[in-house]
């Protein structure tokens, strides 16, 4: 049976209705998910935590390469099936909830096809823990923001963030149909590996995460107006201070689109100071 009549079955088995709102969209090609496996080169001593396991397709090939996986499914009715689809595997560990919120233990690696609505929040999750490798399905509006070049249209916060964490590496472009229901975007196999050393010192992940999410909220202003109400909301000074402060910088006048992730962490640093 393919992967596509399996998932028909069991949603018709187990009266499961796909819930978009939850970006539940299943991968029902299995070339896919076993490329997957290969990309995140697992040795047998790797414990790899997948996000969203689903039906478990992914989690039981990931099962064979490795220690254990660790499949994390917030859909009631789907750890239900989990449980029953993978029983016969000693070495994979159901842990039901929200990824972002349940407590996770530890793993190495990565290997994932996440909802979609929870990409971003993932990605800053995972960039506070110590990993080996990633490999994830995204859509490919969503990584064109991870790897965008400096003042284009897709060009963010997240790019910023990621840059400072991880090397990405797209893969595999997998077309909407590869889903089922299928998307209305195609998307993309991408690996992130975290950076042996980071491009620029910052002396505060915390603020400059927030800084950067913050700025590109005025993404078109000029660096100089958009950083005061990050400042004002974090440093007891005046306005007038603020602004003679912020004037120092070589770049005060450029729109926060045109700075480069470098000149995010200068920011900071010269903030915190």
């Amino acid at each position: 049976m393919c992967l596509l009549e399996e998932t028909k079955f069991l949603l018709r088995k187990y009266g499961v209705f796909p819930r978009r709102l939850l970006g539940q969209n299943f991968m029902v090609d299995s070339a896919i998910l076993e490329r997957m496996v290969d990309y995140a080169l697992l040795v047998q001593s790797d414990v790899v935590l997948d996000v969203g396991a689903g039906f478990g397709f992914l989690t039981r090939l990931l099962a064979g390469k490795c220690k254990s996986v660790l499949a994390v499914e917030s859909d009631k009715k789907l750890v239900k099936i989990l449980h029953e689809q993978l029983r016969d595997l000693s070495n994979v560990k159901i842990i039901e909830g929200n990824a972002l919120e349940v407590p996770i233990p530890h793993f190495s690696k990565v290997v994932s096809i996440p909802p979609y609505n929870i990409s971003s929040s993932l990605l800053l999750w995972l960039f506070r823990q110590r990993f080996d490798c990633a490999v994830f399905v995204f859509q490919k509006e969503f990584v064109n923001r991870l790897v965008a070049s400096v003042g284009s249209e897709c060009y963010g916060w997240l790019t910023v963030v990621a840059y400072y964490y991880v090397d990405v590496e797209l893969l595999d472009v997998v077309p909407r149909w590869m889903f089922y229901p299928q998307p209305k975007v195609d998307s993309v196999v991408v690996r992130l590996r975290p950076k042996k050393f980071v491009p620029f010192a910052i002396k505060d992940e915390v603020l400059f995460r927030r800084l950067v999410q913050l700025l590109f909220s005025r993404r078109n202003r000029k660096m100089r107006n958009a950083v005061v109400p990050f400042i004002l909301d974090r440093l007891s000074f005046n306005r007038g201070r603020i602004l003679k402060m912020v004037s120092a910088f070589p770049y005060c006048d450029k729109r926060v689109r045109e700075l480069a992730p470098e000149d995010f962490g200068a920011l900071l640093n010269g903030l915190v100071e």
